[in-house]
């Protein structure tokens, strides 16, 4: 006896719907898991009075420290020389 598959386009329907949703769920683990780059805070810049140049290469923060914003991260985000 033969068996007859009264619904012949539901199991490719529902082989393209999972792999839609594996493709979603991987994309959105990968998104979510991706390194995101590190930026500067405003509130160092109001805590300190200075630009945000001062201790960034890029006068507007964010990337690349100069050698004084090293300083400063190495004495715990206080000015060089108060400790």
């Amino acid at each position: 006896m033969r068996e007859v598959n009264v619904f012949p386009f539901a199991a490719k329907t529902l082989g393209s719907a999972a792999a839609i949703g594996a493709a979603i769920f991987l994309l959105g683990a990968a998104i979510s898991i991706a390194p995101r780059p590190a930026t500067a805070l405003p509130a160092y810049a109001q805590q300190t009075g200075l630009s945000c140049g001062k201790c960034h290469v890029n006068a507007a923060g964010s990337g690349p420290r100069t050698a004084y914003g090293n300083a400063f991260a190495a004495n715990g985000h206080k000015l060089p020389g108060k400790k």
